[in-house]
């Protein structure tokens, strides 16, 4: 094994593996990972055996920790198709090796939910445990199965008929500063948080890959009532940014929308991932009523696991 630091000129290498790997997406490709390079310190991996490369790691550092990676979502060890676990193990050996040799006490493991494979990649799940990997954290997603759905709950079917009663216009539009301006607006009122991204980060990334960052919109008489950010991957079409105006809450613009998509744009998806409904302020650790109202969609648990290394 042969564990080489990722730098530019590697750019290449690493899209190309990207694009063939069995649990890789499109946040993987080094255009999106380097949108926040001067926030994350990257330090991620390149490994070989026998001269050939059979995984990357994205990963960050910070101080004396490395997490895989500290700007995306999720971001485990990326495999071909070729991959077998003992091989996994071998890969994990050498990564671990390279990374305590440089004077790193932990690794911050993402994993890669398992609805955003290809194809079986659990390899790394099995190495954890064999490496005496801690679950810190426990995320719960929310997703709909879109090959064989369960039924809306009875009152949601009353609320998207009621919302279809009142005409909302669905399309996709390219309006990403007015959307997320609404979106900004609505997380400080509910949440006293901010968007992930800028404005001008999000433009640039739907600009960079159109065909996987897209924006719905549910309208009336020119006023948006609705809009979602879709993130598209193989297969799963994922809600990373949802907002409504009063005027949307009001008349079901939310409603119309995720049934136009759940029911057409994205009928032939895979998997349906409306997000996390974590709050650490709860007992439970869960936003009760957000999760409720994505469940009265059909929405049922796909847990984000989080691991820690001590090295």
């Amino acid at each position: 094994m042969e564990v080489i630091k990722y730098t530019s000129d590697h750019k290449k290498v690493w899209d190309a593996f990207v694009a063939g790997s069995k649990n890789a997406t499109f946040l993987f490709y080094r255009d999106y990972m380097e949108y926040h390079a001067d926030r994350f310190k990257d330090h991620s991996l390149l490994i070989y055996r026998k001269n050939k490369l059979i995984a990357l790691l994205p990963a960050s550092e910070q101080n004396t920790a490395i997490t895989s990676h500290g700007g995306l979502t999720y971001g485990g060890i990326l495999t071909g198709a070729s991959i077998k676990t003992e091989i996994m193990l071998q890969v994990f050996k050498a990564i671990v090796l390279y990374f305590k040799q440089l004077g790193f006490k932990s690794i911050n493991y993402k994993t890669i939910p398992h609805i955003y494979h290809q194809s079986p990649a659990e390899e790394d799940l099995y190495a954890l445990f064999k490496f005496n990997a801690t679950l810190y954290r426990r995320d719960v997603l929310s997703v709909i199965e879109q090959i064989n759905p369960l039924k809306y709950s009875r009152t949601r079917r009353w609320e998207v008929k009621r919302a279809l009663e009142f005409n909302w216009e669905v399309n996709t539009s390219q309006d990403f500063a007015g959307f997320m301006q609404l979106e900004a607006q609505l997380l400080q009122e509910k949440y006293k948080a901010s968007p992930v991204h800028t404005v001008a980060e999000i433009m640039r990334l739907a600009k960079l890959f159109p065909e996987n960052i897209k924006l719905y919109t549910a309208t009336k008489d020119g006023e948006t009532g609705a809009g979602i950010i879709i993130y598209e991957t193989a297969t799963v079409a994922h809600c990373q940014y949802i907002a409504t105006s009063e005027t949307g809450r009001e008349n079901g613009a939310l409603d119309a929308l995720l049934h136009y998509l759940l029911t057409k744009a994205y009928s032939f998806k895979k998997y349906f991932d409306l997000g996390a409904s974590m709050d650490e302020q709860q007992e439970s650790g869960i936003n009760s009523t957000l999760l409720a109202n994505k469940e009265s969609y059909s929405a049922r648990a796909v847990v984000h696991d989080f691991y820690t290394i001590s090295l």
